[in-house]
């Protein structure tokens, strides 16, 4: 195992499915935002047109195998899956579940449980709710049914023997200790245990927030930006007073913000997991709508931060070694290691590189 292992965060989405049929249009899936965005400042980067692996359908195998090649390739050691469960429905499953069957297929992966409401935000209806999440005793028994066979596969991540599954809203979960304490009782009788972890991002941060049975965080970029973002936002909000507007699109300099992060310890008094990101703009999902963007993202910047975080952070232990990065494949918010018609491979060139120099 290496000493420490690198864990894009992929979307599984891509693909057509009932629920996108129904609240975009048949046939929907998120290359039609990606395509479909158009620059909205000067010099703005958009849109995003994918290169070497083109418009894929995750719905095949040949296409799957050939992300988990590429990043192989550039010393990616895993995937961490966004899992989909709304009180026994399941979204976004189908490349899973594909993928879990397919003994061609030997890449490393992990889920984390994207766990919040879905609204409709990218046609402007914020406050129309698609699918809410529920929660109760009974669903946490259904739920970790689901996930025993993921958790008892061999391709699956673990620590210390421990299949890792992360939270992505750990603190939106009612009554998380009992979800927590449910799935040891039900992994236990299984012969394993289950090491439970936390996205931080925007103001739920630190270990006040980290629930009983809860071994570790991971930092979510770009939201969980600390002063950087309090600075910006007490000058945004100067603004939008002075021009009479309630909220307003952000505009971040990448460049500003990879020099601030490289200034900043890691921070490891408690067991936190850094993460990562080459770029940002979720402008494609924001239509006439505010959004959020970094500005001027380049490859080399993103090695800076990638050399910086690498060589800086200590493991908690041989296993808990782990560094994200937001994010492999979410195209329609401009975070993406894979290829584009800009960058190339240059994101992944930037983190192979990075291993390289310090694996001599």
């Amino acid at each position: 195992m290496k000493n420490k292992r690198i864990i894009a965060i992929h979307l599984p989405q891509m693909y057509p499915f009932q629920e996108n049929d129904e609240w975009w249009g048949k046939g929907f899936t998120e290359w039609r935002s990606v395509v479909q965005a158009k620059p909205r400042f000067l010099n703005h980067y958009q849109p995003h047109i994918p290169a070497d692996l083109g418009f894929y359908d995750l719905r095949l195998k040949e296409n799957r195998i050939a992300q988990q090649n590429l990043a192989k390739e550039y010393g990616i050691d895993g995937f961490c899956y966004y899992h989909y469960w709304f009180d026994g429905h399941l979204i976004m499953e189908k490349p899973l579940e594909l993928m879990y069957k397919d003994e061609d297929e030997t890449f490393p992966y992990m889920f984390c449980w994207a766990n919040g409401s879905w609204a409709r935000n990218w046609e402007g209806g914020h406050n129309v709710i698609s699918i809410q999440q529920k929660y109760s005793h009974q669903d946490n028994i259904n739920h970790f049914n689901y996930m025993l066979p993921f958790f008892k596969d061999s391709r699956y991540i673990r620590i210390n023997g421990k299949p890792v599954f992360g939270i992505h809203r750990s603190d939106s979960v009612e009554n998380i200790d009992d979800l927590i304490d449910t799935w040891q009782e039900m992994a236990a009788k299984e012969g394993f245990q289950i090491y439970f972890f936390r996205f931080e991002s925007a103001s739920k941060i630190g270990l006040k927030y980290k629930a009983k049975g809860m071994e570790g965080a991971a930092e979510f970029q770009p939201f969980n930006m600390g002063r950087f973002y309090k600075t910006h936002n007490i000058l945004a909000r100067g603004l939008e007073r002075i021009l009479k507007r309630s909220v307003m699109s952000q505009h971040f300099s990448y460049r500003s913000y990879v020099n601030y992060k490289c200034k900043q310890p890691l921070v490891q008094d408690y067991t936190l997991y850094p993460c990562v990101f080459p770029s940002w703009d979720n402008s494609p999902r924001r239509i006439g709508r505010p959004y959020l963007a970094f500005k001027g993202c380049t490859p080399k910047l993103f090695e800076k931060w990638f050399d910086y975080v690498y060589s800086q952070f200590k493991p908690y232990s041989k296993e808990e070694n782990l560094i994200f990065i937001n994010a492999w494949n979410e195209w329609a918010e401009g975070c993406h290691l894979e290829p584009d018609m800009k960058n190339g491979r240059g994101f992944l060139e930037a983190i192979k590189n990075v291993i390289d120099k310090y694996s001599k």
